[in-house]
């Protein structure tokens, strides 16, 4: 009995994880780039996904829900580790970039997202889904958190 539990519950994890390479979106570099809107602790934003002359991606907020403080000034990245960028308004910070596409695991990562909530980087995975939406996943130190952002159009 538990054997056979066990082993359902690998097919399981099994499948829920080749899942996401059957997305035939995730079968070319280029379906990364474009414009997406998310959530991520309440806050709504979108990025531009741009690809750069050598051939990586490039992440960039272009827009969030509440980019004013109460004063009505833009908010800027005040918690960015780079005290150069900590004048840059959240709606204009680069989240990642040197995004690579991995066309045998069929998903693009090897770079660093930051999240300018925390001021922290983390290692970037991402993927569509099968609904197609982009999972974007970070971990840090074996601890991870995956968002979903939706293709603008």
């Amino acid at each position: 009995m538990i054997k056979k539990l066990f082993i359902s519950l690998i097919v399981i994890l099994f499948s829920m994880g080749s899942s996401n390479a059957q997305n035939p979106l995730n079968n070319s570099a280029d379906n990364i780039v474009g414009r997406y809107s998310g959530q991520y602790s309440g806050e709504k934003f979108q990025v531009k996904i741009v690809k750069l002359t050598n051939g990586t991606y490039r992440g960039q907020m272009v827009w969030i829900e509440h980019d004013k403080d109460d004063s009505g000034n833009k908010l800027l990245d005040t918690k960015n580790p780079d005290h150069k960028l900590r004048n840059t308004p959240l709606d204009r910070v680069v989240i990642f970039s040197g995004l690579k596409y991995n066309p045998q695991k069929k998903q693009w990562g090897d770079t660093k997202i930051y999240d300018p909530q925390r001021g922290i980087k983390a290692n970037l995975t991402i993927t569509f889904d099968d609904k197609g939406q982009l999972r974007v996943r970070g971990s840090l130190m074996g601890i991870g958190q995956s968002v979903y952002w939706k293709k603008e159009n």
